[in-house]
C-alpha cells in the first residue's frame, strides 16, 4: 500500500475568499472543487482546504491529514495489523472512498482512494 500525497488541511470559513492566497502561495490553481454534506472542498497544491460554517466543521477538525492512497483495503490491512482504530469508514465520497484512522500514537488520518488517478492532487508529499 502506497501514500501517494499528502495534504495538509486547512479549515476556513469561505473557500472564495480563501482561495486566491492559496494559489498565490503554491503557484497552482485547484485541482479539485466540490461539496461534500454542508462543506465545500478544494485542493491547491499540498493543501485540502475546508469550507463551512463553525458547525460544519466541527466534526472534521480532529483530523490532522488527508493521505491520497493506492487502496483503503491496504490501509484497513495495516490498521487491523498495527492496531489502528477506525474512526469512520469506509465511505463513498465524491472523489472516490474514505476511511478515517486514528493510527497507534494518536494522531487521525483521513485516507483516500480516488475513483479516477487524473483527479488525484500532485504526487508530491506535502
Amino acid at each position: 500500500m502506497t501514500v501517494l500525497a499528502t495534504l495538509a488541511r486547512v479549515y476556513i470559513d469561505d473557500l472564495d475568499v480563501a482561495l486566491p492566497t492559496f494559489v498565490e502561495l503554491t503557484g497552482e490553481q485547484p485541482r479539485l472543487r466540490f461539496g461534500y454534506r454542508d462543506l465545500e472542498l478544494a485542493t491547491v497544491g499540498g493543501y485540502l482546504l475546508l469550507a463551512g460554517s463553525e458547525e460544519a466543521l466541527a466534526p472534521y477538525r480532529g483530523t490532522h491529514a488527508t493521505a491520497i492512497v493506492e487502496s483503503i483495503e491496504g490501509v484497513l490491512r495495516i490498521a487491523e495489523q498495527l492496531g489502528g482504530e477506525v474512526l469512520d469508514g469506509p465511505n463513498e465520497v465524491p472523489t472516490g472512498r474514505n476511511l478515517t484512522v486514528r493510527p497507534p500514537g494518536g494522531a487521525t488520518i483521513e485516507y483516500v482512494q480516488f475513483k479516477q488517478p487524473h483527479d488525484q492532487p500532485s504526487h508530491e508529499r506535502a
